[in-house]
């Protein structure tokens, strides 16, 4: 038998492997997936409510993870994405566009895997939030507003020949929302003994939006009664993009809630797996997380008080349906990160916050700890 490639006609061929870029992608991939088996799992904080209620809130306590939020799964997920698509290249270095805490966790994974890591972020960023990015080895860039964050990125990575690794984009797709590192089925999982293992909400809020595409695809595709509720705050595009079904929609100033909220509608929100959005003041999250850190014993951040004021908006609906069941949202960050801001009196009020009320509000509607 003929075994020659000599073909009737000359084959265009071009090999373009490399081994030692192949290793070197090898290598990182082993890295990322060595931290995640280094990692237990984050903890699912149950939230006394009173039992005559027969109504459960769980807290799934993201800042216990080693860059200390909710963004490290991001972050992971990201570095993986753009390895295994052939992005990454030894010595390019990463921009990031963020107003913190993804920043945060991409300078750590950025140093454990060896890349450089610049943050692009708005003025006014917290001072903690800058000394734990450039703690981990990334560097600072900033800029005066949020709207130029993204323009900023891309032309950083044009002119130095890196990567924008574009959180806002590609959060959605590089998060594996069935299996690897999904908090979605970490926390479904961890629900699996208590007395109403399908919750009747999960609530969410949106930075880049792959949160609540995450939770809501896996819901959909697990058949479950679950409704996924997104909270959202002020001076963000969301609410709004959603409501109106307008993908396009915008507004003209930043959010005031780090981490979440945004001046328009992200490429990684995908709004048909939303069954519910509710937009919350920002004095509420601020209230709210200094109500729940209180209860808790430690500080957490002001968009877990987004996500507390939203769930108590569910609790109170489903007592005066007479429901039973359970409202599982997130504990996103510490709030020693803001100890400057969010919970510093001063500064609450020159942001014009009026605190008070909304906690009253709170301890009647959600009454934490009480047996």
């Amino acid at each position: 038998m003929d075994h020659s490639t000599a073909w009737p006609q000359r084959l265009e061929d071009v090999d373009r492997s490399d081994d030692a870029l192949r290793a070197w992608v090898a290598e990182r991939i082993r890295r990322l997936e060595a931290d995640g088996r280094r990692s237990a799992d984050t903890h699912l904080v149950s939230v006394d409510l009173p039992p005559e209620w027969d109504i459960q809130l769980y807290l799934k306590d993201e800042s216990t993870h080693a860059s200390g939020s909710l963004k490290h799964r991001l972050a992971r997920s990201l570095f993986l994405f753009a390895l295994v698509n052939g992005q990454l290249r030894p010595g390019m270095p990463v921009i990031e566009a963020s107003s913190g805490s993804t920043a945060v966790s991409e300078a750590h994974v950025a140093r454990m895997l060896g890349i450089p890591f610049v943050a692009v972020i708005p003025r006014g960023t917290s001072s903690r939030k800058i000394a734990l990015i450039e703690a981990a080895g990334g560097h600072c860039h900033v800029v005066e507003g949020a709207e130029s964050m993204s323009r900023e990125a891309q032309r950083l990575a044009e002119e130095r020949g890196g990567l924008f690794l574009d959180q806002f984009t590609h959060a959605e797709r590089a998060t594996d929302w069935r299996g690897n590192n999904s908090i979605a089925v970490s926390a479904l999982s961890q629900l699996e003994l208590e007395p109403h293992p399908v919750p009747r909400w999960i609530v969410v809020g949106a930075g880049t939006g792959g949160t609540s595409a995450t939770f809501g695809r896996l819901l959909r595709y697990r058949s479950l009664r679950t409704s996924l509720c997104v909270a959202d705050v002020e001076n963000s595009a969301f609410f709004e993009g959603w409501v109106r079904q307008d993908p396009h929609h915008t507004t003209d100033r930043g959010s005031r809630i780090e981490g979440i909220g945004r001046p328009q509608v992200e490429p990684s929100f995908v709004p048909g797996v939303v069954d519910r959005m509710i937009r919350v003041p920002d004095a509420a999250s601020v209230a709210a997380a200094r109500y729940l850190s209180e209860h808790l014993g430690r500080r957490v951040g002001a968009s877990t008080g987004t996500n507390l004021v939203a769930a108590a908006q569910l609790i109170a609906q489903m007592r005066e349906r007479g429901e039973s069941g359970s409202v599982l949202t997130l504990l996103c960050d510490p709030g020693d990160r803001y100890a400057d801001t969010y919970f510093d009196d001063d500064w609450v009020a020159s942001q014009g916050w009026e605190l008070g009320p909304w906690r009253e509000a709170l301890e009647r509607m959600l009454p934490l700890g009480r047996r």
